[in-house]
């Protein structure tokens, strides 16, 4: 039997720190009701400097301690490190693909699950989810023949900001470039503004937004100078520069 290959003792210490993190994010999503009682749900996580990532499945329902992911370490070209890896390997084209691709999660969550039962992308009309990105929806995966991964990808060719994608009659896949406490924030918001869509339907469904609100959002997100002006459609009108306004 052969051995595992090394891993960098820099590599060591920052899977200590993430096992940390996603213990912590196993617990809030599952005391918050963001997560399915089954508990589908896995992360990976991008080493910082190495073409490897961490893979952390939450175990849930019969574990004594269910919060302690189950983990390994695969490299971008398939080679394991340690452990196990789980359905997090498929993601490995994404990673080598995008560079800013920092964190990735499966996950079933109540709301996002219903919009991926009807096969509805999901419309971003939550104001959270709109502060930092310009995207207006996550699109729904529904042709299976096509690798979930290449769709996501394609996805990302479409729409660089895109969060993520409603996985038809399944979950969501939900990613982010910044590192695994964004991607929980990430997860949190969706789930919780297919929530409060879902639930506005009761009262005749989600508006479009008001006049003002994206200006808004995207000036507190920092996503457009403060002297900037959009409109109520999206269209962002800058400052002209000093020099030319004063020709």
């Amino acid at each position: 039997m052969s051995e595992q290959p090394a891993l960098s003792p820099q590599a060591i210490d920052f899977i200590a720190k993430t096992e940390q993190d996603a213990r912590r994010a196993f617990r809030l999503l599952r005391e918050t009701r963001t997560i399915s009682p089954s508990g589908t749900l896995f992360f990976g996580v991008r080493i910082p400097g190495e073409e490897k990532i961490i893979t952390l499945n939450y175990q849930g329902l019969w574990e004594d301690d269910p919060d302690q992911p189950l983990t390994a370490v695969i490299g971008f070209d398939g080679t394991v490190y340690q452990g196990t890896p789980g359905g997090t390997a498929r993601y490995l084209k994404l990673f080598r693909t995008h560079d800013g691709v920092q964190a990735i999660s499966h996950v079933h969550t109540p709301h996002l699950g219903a919009y991926s039962q009807a096969h509805t992308a999901l419309p971003l009309l939550y104001v959270p989810n709109r502060r930092f990105r310009f995207t207006a929806e996550l699109p729904v995966y529904i042709n299976r023949r096509q690798p979930e991964v290449d769709f996501i990808i394609d996805s990302i060719a479409q729409d660089r900001e895109v969060p993520g994608i409603v996985e038809a009659n399944g979950g969501a896949t939900i990613w982010s470039w910044k590192g695994l406490r964004d991607l929980v924030n990430n997860i949190v918001l969706l789930e919780e503004g297919a929530q409060f869509q879902i639930l506005g339907q009761a009262l005749g469904g989600s508006r479009p937004f008001g006049p003002g609100v994206l200006e808004q959002q995207w000036k507190m997100g920092k996503l457009v100078p403060p002297d900037a002006h959009v409109d109520d459609d999206g269209t962002i009108h800058l400052p002209e520069p000093a020099a030319a306004a004063a020709e």
